[in-house]
């Protein structure tokens, strides 16, 4: 079995798909079925976006070399076990490989979802899994006062329950910290994009030049400037799902980007050409759209203070603080979700409301770090 990416010359109804994945036998001819699921899963509407190829594609790659490797077919739905072909991966990526939940949860998603696509095919006459009545945290919501199903819901029964872990984020003196170890400038303005703003990995290594200007020539006097990201008006900007939205950047961190782009940004910028990127590498080059080699310097930043961070903790750290601000200085007809929502291009305000238990639970222990220190005092008088 072989996982092979798309290259340039790899067209789709006449669009090249460069890296996305390609599943082989080992004689070297298509595994038809995953490919044609491939196809049918990752190109629709709702998906637009390439992050989902190489986790999709590597979880059927490894459910198919699983069942090679045990000379399974994966067709044999009624095998006369009493573990599925499925349930017997889940194990398999739970015990012998000690994955984590989410990470398999994650794999067995796309391969139950290629499954429901061999059902609608007629390659298989049923799915190698069915459904339970589970409890289910209730969402609170505008109709939950009609909701008759009594925080029960049917679930895939092969999907090991869901394990949510809060994010992490750096307190505000790790984040100085951070800061103080990135000594070289375009690592510097790099990190301070990041916490400033919450952007993506793609979104920070796409952000363009054309979105920073001279707030002061350009008559601007609002203390927080509104910046449109729109993948679609020529300047080079990715978003998830190519959608528009809004971000805001204080007056004071738009001039400092000014300063950066007319200053220092030039000595890379002139070893390449025309780049509309505003972060460059050492090469005058963009830095990768999938934000590794980026991630990979922030790490290596905070290696250097003992701090363990990557890029997308710097995204949680901008949503924790800017929510715990929000809440303490309200602004008049602002819904502090609703707005970190908004910014942070969150489709569903449920995955901004995580944001919302994680200061919390920082509410929480501030409480009891208090009752500790009247504690201490009271055995001292």
């Amino acid at each position: 079995m072989e996982l092979v990416w798309g290259t340039k010359e790899f067209v789709i109804a006449g669009h090249p798909y460069q890296g996305f994945p390609i599943l082989l036998w080992d004689s070297m001819e298509s595994c038809t079925q995953a490919n044609q699921f491939f196809r049918h899963y990752l190109l629709r509407g709702d998906i637009g976006s390439k992050e989902s190829w190489p986790s999709t594609g590597r979880a059927l790659y490894d459910f198919f070399s699983f069942l090679q490797a045990h000379d399974l077919d994966w067709r044999d739905v009624d095998r006369g076990e009493a573990k599925s072909l499925v349930a017997a991966y889940r194990d398999y990526c739970l015990v012998t490989c000690e994955l984590a939940i989410n990470t398999t949860r994650q794999r067995l998603t796309y391969i139950c979802k290629f499954y429901e696509f061999a059902l609608e095919k007629g390659w298989v006459k049923r799915l190698p899994f069915s459904h339970e009545e589970r409890t289910v945290k209730r969402e609170t919501s505008f109709l939950q006062h009609v909701d008759a199903s009594g925080g029960k819901a049917l679930v895939n029964d092969v999907l090991p329950r869901r394990h949510k872990s809060l994010p992490k984020f750096l307190s505000m003196s790790q984040a100085k910290s951070l800061m103080a170890a990135a000594d070289n400038p375009h690592h510097r303005i790099m990190i301070q994009l990041a916490l400033r703003t919450g952007l993506r990995r793609n979104e920070l290594a796409t952000f363009p030049t054309a979105y920073v200007f001279d707030p002061d020539k350009a008559g601007r006097t609002e203390r927080n400037l509104r910046i449109r990201l729109d993948p679609f008006d020529g300047s080079g900007m990715e978003t998830k799902g190519n959608n528009v939205r809004n971000i805001h950047i204080s007056r004071k961190f738009m001039s400092e980007l000014y300063r950066y782009v007319t200053k220092l940004r030039g000595e890379r910028a002139s070893l390449g050409k025309g780049q509309k990127a505003l972060l460059l590498n050492h090469r005058g080059k963009p830095y990768g759209s999938n934000g590794k080699s980026l991630n990979r310097i922030i790490v290596e930043t905070g290696e250097r203070v003992g701090i363990e961070v990557h890029a997308h903790m710097l995204r949680h750290t901008y949503a924790t603080h800017t929510l715990v601000s929000l809440q303490r200085n309200p602004q008049q007809g602002i819904d502090p979700l609703v707005y970190l929502q908004r910014a942070l291009g969150h489709s569903s305000i449920q995955t901004t409301m995580i944001y919302l238990h994680l200061v919390n639970e920082m509410a929480d222990e501030a409480v009891l770090a208090y009752d500790d220190e009247l504690n201490e005092m009271a055995g001292e008088v």
